[in-house]
């Protein structure tokens, strides 16, 4: 198994990488900085996607669309976010402009 960075260090690092590449990024809702779990709202001018942070079958990190395989819309996501933040007060939100609703960072999409 991948050893686990800090949540805060990786929503930090997310930030930056974001910031480089010309797509600026925000937290929403900052969680626990040690283990608190992360959600990334990614979006477009009419559409968006929420990334779950999971871990695969072997361990290691990825992200699954939380949201499901189409983009949804700022009601659909707020609502899916909100009921996250409800299961788990440690959750980190983080929010990028991302016009091809792809993270800014590097990401396994499972």
């Amino acid at each position: 198994m991948d050893p686990k960075v800090k949540a805060g260090i990786w929503v930090s690092m997310a930030l930056r990488l974001a910031d480089i590449a010309g797509r600026p990024g925000a937290v929403l809702r900052k969680g626990d900085v040690d283990s608190g779990g992360i959600l990334c709202v990614l979006r477009a001018r009419d559409a968006i996607v929420v990334l779950s942070q999971v871990r695969d079958a072997e361990g290691r990190p990825a992200w699954m669309r939380g949201t499901g395989t189409a983009p949804v819309d700022q009601d659909t996501a707020d609502a899916y976010v909100a009921r996250q933040v409800q299961r788990d007060p440690d959750l980190w939100v983080v929010e990028f402009e991302a016009p091809d609703l792809k993270p800014p960072f590097e990401a396994r999409l499972i």
